[in-house]
């Protein structure tokens, strides 16, 4: 998943400092995708010539989504990254994929799926469920109407925010989620509270900027991957970036 970025972007020196929002990977405990059917009931798309964007960001989609392959998963992810590459004013996915390793671990880890899909045939990706399905979500994450299977995620996890939920980045940061469908870990919701203030030219709190009870809101969930963005408390009382 692929959010440790450093965070005082936009923020004020009195602003608390920002949870990264961890997009690490790791095996999906779900024996069927979350409110959606299986990848395999889609049909075989045909052969074609992929570009770079295409073959890039289908690539990080395939390997940081679940091996149950589903389409959904990877459409949001797709448009989760496409949408940090906009914000942080990068000209191609490709680039931003290159560049950014905090936001793209499998494009850098070894991840063994998006390592296949990266070497495979045009031929091949077509006669593969998995690799075909990753590619319809990058082209339609790249597209100039694309759908936003995210509802607007900029960041997002998979198993181990049950796995290592004591110390879990977004955990201590704090999470709610919006709808129960997104709770696939059945994990508990934190409520974490903050302040942020104004100061003087001493450095010395004065007026209150805002309060929130937690940093992270859930967004939507497939597979097994859960997908957040930042509440908008925390947002106006810090001025924080969205992306950030």
């Amino acid at each position: 998943m692929a959010s440790r970025v450093p965070g005082s972007l936009g923020m004020s020196e009195s602003t608390p400092p920002i949870d990264p929002g961890t997009m690490v990977r790791a095996t999906s405990p779900q024996v069927r995708p979350v409110g959606t059917t299986p990848a395999a009931a889609a049909p075989a798309a045909a052969a074609t010539k992929l570009d770079d964007d295409t073959r890039a960001l289908a690539a990080v989609a395939y390997g940081e989504g679940s091996t149950a392959n589903v389409f959904e998963e990877m459409a949001a992810i797709a448009n989760a990254l496409v949408r940090q590459q906009k914000a942080r004013g990068y000209a191609t996915i490709a680039a931003f994929i290159k560049a950014d390793k905090t936001y793209a671990f499998a494009a850098h880890d070894g991840n063994p799926r998006h390592g296949i899909l990266i070497k495979a045939s045009e031929q091949a990706i077509a006669a593969d469920t998995g690799m075909s399905a990753a590619v319809r979500a990058a082209r339609n994450a790249l597209s100039a109407t694309p759908t936003d299977y995210s509802n607007g995620a900029y960041f997002w996890d998979g198993a181990d925010i049950k796995t290592n939920y004591s110390n879990h980045a977004k955990v201590l940061a704090g999470i709610k989620f919006t709808d129960p469908k997104h709770n696939i870990y059945d994990i508990a919701e934190k409520n974490v509270p903050g302040e942020n203030f104004w100061r003087d030219a001493n450095n010395r709190p004065t007026k209150s900027r805002g309060k929130w009870n937690y940093k992270y809101e859930s967004t939507a969930a497939y597979g097994g991957t859960i997908f957040w963005k930042y509440n908008e408390d925390f947002l106006k009382a810090t001025k924080n970036k969205e992306y950030n």
